[in-house]
């Protein structure tokens, strides 16, 4: 297998989905997209961040009128439909079905016209940057992939390529939090945001717990158990 990874960077004012993780530095999305034929795609995508910000995105994560696919300057004509898998203060995870497509110059519909033995892809959305990874049982098409998507894109976007490597396993962050419970995912976010693991501490625990109006004891046993199944899982990862 194959990991093609790359970066497309937005131009402020380009997406109006871009330019709100453009504005919100602490929203941060992972996605999952398959693509099963070049006329259908779903998308399995976990956006991350402060509550405030994530109140700006709902409505286009699950505006079923928005184009969120294409990468050119003209929009996909297809069929969206959209739903609201998981809504927690500080994460939402919606899986959208894109069918009937007509026309669409997106990432996963552009590979799938060169990939033919399957394709895999992982998103990351920080800032005005999209991270794109490939996975493909065959690298023989990368390059014309390659010049087809730097050919496509619309004005204010460009793209920048990171790597081409062999890989024989595809580790994806997305499909491997279910060991974390929902309640000890926010108090892990809210840490790491705040600072509790820099040296020195920029927050205490007190005033994580304050913040999430929990006890100081049930915001201990959260960080706790969340940082416990992390620790187990890196381990797993390197036996």
């Amino acid at each position: 297998m194959y990991d093609f990874s790359f970066e497309i960077t937005y131009d402020p004012g380009v997406d109006d989905y871009v330019d709100l993780f453009i504005e919100h530095e602490s929203l941060r999305s992972e996605a999952i997209y398959s693509c099963l034929a070049p006329t259908e795609l779903w998308t399995l995508e976990s956006v991350t961040g402060d509550p405030s910000a994530l109140a700006t995105v709902d409505d286009l994560l699950l505006d079923e009128s928005v184009d969120r696919e294409s990468i050119s300057a003209r929009s996909c004509n297809s069929t969206r439909i959209a739903s609201l898998l998981t809504e927690e203060q500080r994460r939402r995870v919606a899986y959208t079905y894109v069918t009937d497509v007509d026309y669409c110059e997106s990432v996963p519909l552009i590979a799938a016209k060169y990939v033919d033995d399957g394709v895999l892809f992982e998103q990351t959305r920080t800032g005005d940057t999209v991270r794109w990874r490939v996975l493909v049982q065959d690298d023989s098409k990368i390059g014309l992939l390659y010049d087809t998507l730097s050919a496509k894109l619309g004005e204010g976007l460009s793209f920048s390529f990171t790597h081409l490597t062999e890989v024989d396993h595809w580790e994806s962050g997305l499909l491997s939090r279910a060991d974390v419970r929902a309640e000890q995912r926010e108090i892990l976010n809210v840490a790491v945001e705040r600072g509790y693991f820099e040296t020195p501490r920029e927050v205490t625990l007190d005033e994580l717990a304050d913040e999430l109006g929990l006890p100081r004891s049930t915001a201990s046993y959260r960080l706790r158990r969340a940082t416990a199944e992390l620790a187990k899982r890196f381990v797993d990862q390197q036996l």
